[in-house]
């Protein structure tokens, strides 16, 4: 792989990593998800692929990332997600496909726990609806997901 794409590739990492950030700071700020910045991350997620050479393994973290949407609506249907958290966990699964899947579920694991602690000791407020307390998942979405470009799970192959 040429020194070029590599770098470029890097770069569409910063990018993503920036997007991400808007994501948690906006979804915990309004508690929303936009979808133009959903297909945002997915664009840069298919311009990755070509960088950094994964665009071989593309079909792998497709079908992935298609099996999990179709798990994940079912709690959606029962409203334990929003609709934003779904699509954003979708493109997140899109980006780490099968072979980064444990990094980023032990992340998210990990930074879930951290902000329902936060929620617990009162340090951030959550949104009452329907009798049931909502935190913005995207913070830890977010989180996980650069956690696993730092680990350099999904660098230039």
């Amino acid at each position: 792989m040429p020194i070029s794409a590599a770098v470029a590739s890097q770069g569409v990492l910063i990018i993503t990593a920036a997007v991400l950030f808007y994501v948690a700071l906006a979804d915990f700020k309004h508690y929303k998800i936009r979808n133009e910045v959903v297909l945002i991350l997915a664009g840069l997620f298919f311009v990755h692929a070509v960088l950094s050479g994964r665009w071989t393994s593309l079909h792998w973290n497709l079908g992935f990332a298609a099996l999990l949407f179709a798990i994940m609506l079912y709690y959606y249907s029962m409203k334990l997600m929003g609709g934003g958290d779904l699509k954003l966990l979708t493109v997140a699964f899109l980006w780490v496909g099968p072979f980064c899947a444990p990094l980023f579920a032990i992340l998210l694991l990990f930074f879930v726990g951290i902000h329902t602690m936060a929620v617990k000791f009162k340090w951030v407020e959550v949104k009452v609806a329907e009798n049931l307390n909502w935190i913005p998942f995207a913070p830890s979405i977010a989180a996980a997901l650069i956690g696993v470009f730092m680990a350099g799970c999904l660098r230039p192959l």
